[in-house]
């Protein structure tokens, strides 16, 4: 998909530099995986706390294969 956006070309050519990116595309792409990556691990850092556990649940007893 074809789209036209004003990026700075400065930070641009950094990143594909910092990143050993062979082009602006590359660059872009590997930003926008790394966003939403970093994205969705602060989701699951927000639910530390606020999962309550069973107690009485013994992951242990699960692992005997007897």
């Amino acid at each position: 998909m074809a789209t036209n956006l004003a990026i700075d070309n400065n930070l641009l050519l950094l990143a594909q530099s910092i990143g050993g990116m062979k082009t602006k595309k590359d660059t872009v792409n590997q930003a926008l995986k790394e966003f939403v990556q970093r994205r969705k691990q602060e989701e699951v850092i927000d639910l530390f706390g606020k999962i309550e556990y069973d107690e009485q649940y013994n992951y242990k007893e699960l692992r005997n294969r007897t």
